[in-house]
């Protein structure tokens, strides 16, 4: 970790401690890594701008990099620490607990494969959270195999389990869909923009239409708690294994071609250009879903009731167990009087809380990074907040053990 810099920060938060006695100028905080200084923020009205800077120390010329993911809202100040060198922890202002922790990357790997796709300076921010999210489940199959059949039953079932991430396509809406419940509608030069700003976990052109996955809208699942059911075609779940989401990849097939056809032809919600189209992209996802090692699971649904029994098995559910609670931090709440200075050792930074007026001793609390997961374009996830004594009681019955 590198040398924390960054405006004065004091205010009370109940998750994360906000409050750091740094050095800065202004609302700006310059971090180091390497031969380059990224400033982040930095205004005259007194609010913590989302604008990143960086000044190549080799060559003296200061540049704007392409900053992706979901940019953190605007706030009165914040603080900055470099974590393994590749990362920049933000630590807002007067913000609300779960929006106070962000991150910067600035070298990890994502980053450096979208420097040689976009062949320019590339950022990229994720939000910063406590648990860790129970892996998402990927759901594939051709038209008409009744995957969204066994979705709906899998939710209705377990509606505290499961949530579901809604799509995005440029497709017009049919008739009864409901923009931000069937699917995100959008127009194809804004989903295309966001595509090339990083914000969607997979897309594909199918059947003339761009259809793709948001990132945001699979981290809102798990923000709440969660599993994510992911309804994707075969192209879209090919993206997504080569993505750094974790998940697992069901394939659900028709007992035959001939059955296919039969179940596409009776929903009557498309011409017969349409059908003939479908069933072609069908013959391509089955050959690929049954040979291509991409799925773990492979379901056949020749008798839907039998299936979704199946599928309950595979996921560990009895109907009234559910195997997916998320891992919650040690310490859920934390209150910090003000005035706060901060120092780091391995992976963990140190927070020493000073006496207040209100006569409170010293106290100390420590802000663990050494479990975190995942990253941009999403969430970082696994953040853990401890006070000094029961971190320190944690370490006395690890080496007990």
């Amino acid at each position: 970790m590198g040398e924390i810099q960054g405006d004065f920060i004091d205010g009370l938060q109940e998750i994360f401690p906000v409050g750091l006695d740094t050095k800065s100028r202004g609302y700006e905080s310059s971090t180091v890594v390497g031969d380059k200084i990224y400033v982040i923020g930095g205004s005259d009205d007194g609010t913590f701008s989302i604008g990143v800077r960086i000044f190549n120390k080799s060559t003296g010329k200061w540049g704007v990099p392409t900053a992706l993911g979901t940019k953190p809202a605007q706030c009165k100040g914040h603080s900055a620490v470099l974590l393994n060198s590749d990362r920049i922890l933000i630590l807002k202002r007067d913000s609300t607990p779960d929006d106070c922790t962000w991150f910067l990357e600035v070298d990890t790997p994502f980053v450096r494969e979208k420097k040689k796709i976009l062949e320019t300076e590339v950022v990229a921010w994720s939000k910063g959270v406590k648990a860790h999210a129970p892996k998402p489940i990927v759901i594939s199959g051709p038209s008409g195999v009744g995957k969204g059949t066994l979705i709906s039953k899998l939710m209705k079932e377990f509606p505290s389990t499961f949530g579901f991430s809604v799509s995005h396509t440029t497709r017009a809406p049919r008739e009864k869909e409901k923009d931000g419940v069937h699917y995100h509608f959008t127009e194809r030069s804004l989903m295309e923009k966001e595509i090339r700003d990083g914000k969607f976990l997979e897309s594909a052109s199918v059947h003339g239409n761009l259809y793709g996955t948001s990132i945001e809208a699979v981290e809102v699942v798990s923000d709440a708690g969660k599993r994510c059911i992911l309804d994707i075609d075969v192209q879209g779940a090919r993206s997504v294994r080569a993505s750094s989401l974790e998940a697992i990849f069901i394939f659900i097939c028709p007992p035959s071609f001939e059955e296919l056809e039969k179940r596409l032809r009776a929903r009557g919600t498309e011409t017969e250009e349409q059908v003939q189209k479908r069933l072609r992209n069908a013959k391509s996802e089955l050959e690929e879903g049954k040979s291509s090692g991409l799925f773990d699971h492979i379901l056949v649904n020749d008798d839907l009731d039998k299936c979704y029994e199946s599928l309950k098995k595979l996921l560990g559910l009895d109907g009234s167990t559910d195997s997916t609670t998320t891992d919650e931090s040690f310490v859920k709440n934390v209150e910090l009087p003000n005035g706060h200075s901060i120092s780091e050792t391995n992976q963990n930074i140190l927070i020493h809380c000073a006496t207040t007026d209100l006569g409170k001793a010293n106290e100390l609390f420590v802000l663990d990074v050494s479990s975190l997961k995942g990253g941009a374009p999403g969430r970082t996830r696994g953040l853990n907040m401890y006070a000094i004594d029961t971190f320190a009681d944690a370490l006395e019955e690890q080496e007990e053990d």
